[in-house]
């Protein structure tokens, strides 16, 4: 059987990213031996096998690889962008790296992979983790942080625009308690006080929490024609995502519904929690083409392909 070792990063969304990533392997008959960068110290302890390969998220592989002189292939999959500081730790020195004959880089974004002649490979997920589970009990879901002005007024117009709607947010306490300081007014710190539910950090409570609620929007923050991680884990539970426009939409027929400001926003939440038939047919279509393109097993399965 063939064994990789799979670095688990430190940030949250990556380790989220590579749990399905670490999936994909293990669908496709690898042993996979975990190195925890939150959790192990010794990375000395994990190198008393032969491996395949060296897999994580951003530059985790590539760094452990340097460092510690290892002559295994790596596979390091990115969805920041490469140059920037969101890329985590070793994005200044080894960004010349992803051009090396033994160093797999795969870009989540196709405009920016096509930029920089890397090998594009949208998100996926595993589908036995993310899917139609159980009933809805909340109308409208958002998670991750107001990071921006415009996530965070976007987020407290909406839900004075729409009272009969029942919003729900998770995002780390840090993020929750920083955006109640931004808030105006007492009402407006009442509205996110309603709406937080807390965090998530694992695949099988963020599928959970994304059954819970019939739509999700989105802002996707990096890239420029990507989606990003929430817009798969949404499609592939069968929810209805409204999405900022977007060039990757294509790859679902362009069928996903978009906004251009709030009030657009707010009018197509309003419409899709009422026109049951349309909002079933959406979302069984997108979950076909998650279905063929976007599964852990299938991506994984390309990526060795590739290789």
């Amino acid at each position: 059987m063939k064994k990789i070792l799979a670095i688990m990063p430190i940030s949250i969304g990556g380790r989220l990213t590579t749990s399905s990533i670490i999936d994909g392997f293990l669908q496709n008959g690898f042993e996979v031996v975990i190195y925890d960068e939150l959790k192990n110290d010794k990375f000395d302890d994990f190198l008393n096998d032969d491996y395949s390969y060296i897999v994580g998220y951003g530059y985790s592989p590539i760094k452990l690889k340097f460092e510690n002189k290892l002559k295994l292939k790596c596979i390091a999959y990115f969805s920041d962008e490469i140059n920037l500081k969101t890329a985590g730790i070793g994005y200044l020195e080894y960004f010349k790296t992803l051009w090396d004959k033994d160093i797999y880089a795969f870009y989540w974004d196709r405009e920016l992979a096509k930029k920089e002649k890397l090998t594009y490979m949208p998100h996926f997920v595993n589908l036995e983790v993310y899917k139609d589970f159980k009933k809805p009990i909340n109308d409208v879901l958002f998670m991750g942080r107001f990071d921006t002005p415009l996530r965070l007024r976007m987020f407290l117009e909406l839900n004075k625009k729409l009272p009969e709607v029942s919003f729900c947010w998770y995002a780390i306490e840090k993020h929750f308690t920083d955006a109640i300081l931004r808030c105006e007014n007492e009402l407006e710190k009442e509205i996110l006080k309603k709406a937080y539910k807390g965090f998530i950090d694992n695949e099988i409570d963020m599928a959970n929490k994304i059954n819970e609620s019939k739509i999700v929007y989105n802002i996707n923050a990096q890239g420029i024609s990507s989606l990003n991680y929430r817009s798969i884990q949404t499609l592939a539970c069968k929810r209805l995502l409204i999405s900022d426009v977007r060039k990757e939409l294509d790859l679902f027929d362009n069928i996903i519904p978009t906004y251009k400001n709030i009030d657009d926003l707010a009018q197509k939440i309003r419409y899709y929690l009422s026109a049951t038939d349309e909002y079933k047919a959406i979302v069984e279509k997108s979950y076909d083409f998650i279905l063929k393109n976007h599964s852990s097993k299938n991506c994984i399965k390309k990526m060795l392909e590739l290789i």
